[in-house]
């Protein structure tokens, strides 16, 4: 109830007259039947934004410190968050993590829309990071669609660290959904995993028209906070890691969504190495972080 009335009533109308969102592709949300929407991740008001356009509720594993915080103001935050349709998702791996992949799976069998950000946190910079496996997990292991989504301008609108947020026009674009049957009954291969959530990862830079870093969001900022407490300039994000080069066409103007002119891949062994130490059960399943 409460859900519907932030959305239909109060904080909906109240966006939609600031922010005149613009949507292309509503039509590929499915009337019915349980659904993951994947999005790329720039801005904690993704999850405010993506919610009110789509007609169907979507529920998002958000971050689990979220719900834990101390005193008036974290138990606010915590009521907010449940009462908006977010479940907490625990990041630190194991038994944890696969805890809160089976809430999110429930949402599913339930027949209902999960909405998911693969790179497990947002973007340091605007670019779209290597996604976390979580999201293959669910998808093959339940064999529901995946509608991507391509956020647009939203990191203008809220940028990281900025509580309020510029009036400014933001986008959503909807892209068909992607089907992994093909994949039945190997759920359990972590390269048919990293070979999904790629996929993925690629469908959202084709929509939203991101640089594409072959590094995981989450290491990036580690390496800034490191910097940053060491008194070093920090370098460019993803500057230093061995990663995918996308670059966007467009020369001379503002580039376009979708406009991709070359694409790189990072060697194997970086890819092999990285999975090794970044893949822990859930990770990629997030939602505001």
């Amino acid at each position: 109830m409460f859900y519907w009335v932030m959305k239909r009533i109060i904080v909906g109308p109240i966006l939609n007259l600031l922010f005149r969102p613009w949507v292309k592709g509503l039509d590929n949300v499915p009337t019915s039947g349980p659904a993951v929407i994947v999005s790329n991740h720039l801005s904690f008001s993704d999850s405010i934004f993506l919610p009110i356009v789509v007609p169907r509720p979507v529920v998002f594993l958000a971050k689990s410190e979220y719900f834990t915080g101390k005193g008036v103001k974290g138990r606010l935050t915590a009521l907010f968050f449940r009462l908006s349709n977010q479940l907490p998702m625990d990041r630190s791996g194991g038994a944890a993590s696969s805890s809160s992949l089976s809430a999110g799976m429930d949402i599913l069998n339930d027949g209902g829309v999960l909405g998911i950000y693969p790179e497990g946190t947002r973007s340091p910079d605007g670019r779209l990071y290597r996604g976390k496996t979580g999201v293959a997990k669910l998808v093959l292991a339940t064999g529901v669609p995946v509608i991507p989504v391509a956020m647009i301008g939203t990191d203008k609108v809220q940028p990281i660290g900025r509580r309020i947020p510029n009036i400014r026009r933001v986008g959503i674009i909807i892209g068909e959904p992607l089907d992994f049957s093909r994949y039945e009954g190997l759920e359990d291969d972590r390269f048919v995993q990293r070979s999904v959530t790629d996929e993925i990862m690629y469908e959202l830079m084709r929509l939203s028209g991101q640089e594409y870093v072959d590094a995981y969001a989450s290491t990036v900022k580690e390496r800034l906070a490191a910097e940053k407490a060491a008194g070093r300039k920090a370098s460019r994000p993803g500057a230093d890691t061995r990663r995918a080069a996308v670059r966007i066409g467009n020369e001379g103007g503002t580039p376009a969504p979708g406009a991709v002119t070359e694409v790189g891949r990072a060697s194997s062994d970086a890819q092999g190495k990285a999975d090794e130490g970044q893949d822990a059960p859930g990770d990629g399943t997030t939602g505001p972080a």
